[in-house]
């Protein structure tokens, strides 16, 4: 049975009470507030698991409730499932670069809407591991926040040298050839910015991370012949 807390934003009173029956019937807590004023304080009282957004509200609207809760250090993570009447291909673009985590329009099935709130959910619930904090040696490798700290100063890197850090921090100690490294650094998004990345430019984006790093760059052993791999002393 579910125990995760939903937050659902909209002012229409009818709708509150149909979304909250259906969730509560699934286990859920919900709590319910009629604008975006309200919303923004309720996250701040007691910080829900997935808030459930209508866009038209009084006030401050449903787009600039997400804008900042995206924009908050500490709500930026919590999945947001925009429900609105507003359905048009652009306002649904707007809410997902906003960072909504899904988009349901009206009129709704309150048990699509409740299948869309399990999903979000369940995706939270299995990218937690992959996204807790790695330490190695001195580094701490944030993959949710796409941060890295050495000691407590942090660490500019690019999208490429990030990814290269992270593939090798999940397996200290252990060698990774170039041609892996390559397919981890590149992702899906071969042809993005500085994405696109060699057997040769590994070298040069390593050769970058260990000056970056500063004395922890020396934990990035080359293994001739090989490749690379990040020593945990």
């Amino acid at each position: 049975m579910a125990h995760e807390t939903v937050l659902v934003v909209d002012d229409e009173e009818d709708i509150l009470e149909l979304v909250k029956y259906n969730l509560e019937k699934e286990g859920y807590t919900v709590v319910c507030v009629t604008t975006g004023e309200d919303a923004l304080a309720a996250t701040r009282m007691k910080m829900p698991d997935v808030v459930v957004l209508d866009l038209m509200l009084p006030g401050v609207d449903g787009l600039e409730v997400c804008r900042r809760l995206k924009g908050d250090l500490t709500t930026r993570h919590i999945p947001v499932i925009m429900l609105t009447a507003k359905g048009s291909e652009a306002d649904i673009v707007a809410g997902l670069e906003l960072g909504a985590a899904d988009y349901v329009t009206k009129p709704f099935s309150p048990r699509v809407l409740t299948a869309r709130v399990k999903a979000v959910l369940r995706r939270e619930s299995e990218a937690t591991e992959e996204d807790a904090a790695l330490h190695v040696n001195d580094i701490v490798i944030h993959p949710g926040r796409h941060e890295v700290l050495v000691g407590d100063a942090p660490v500019d890197l690019t999208v490429t040298e990030f990814r290269i850090l992270l593939y090798l921090a999940r397996r200290p100690g252990w060698v990774f050839t170039r041609q892996q490294i390559v397919d981890a650094a590149q992702g899906d998004d071969v042809y993005v910015a500085d994405r696109y990345v060699t057997e040769r430019s590994v070298d040069v984006h390593i050769v970058s991370l260990r000056r970056k790093l500063g004395k922890a760059g020396s934990s990035i052993e080359t293994v001739r012949g090989v490749g690379y791999r990040l020593r945990d002393v």
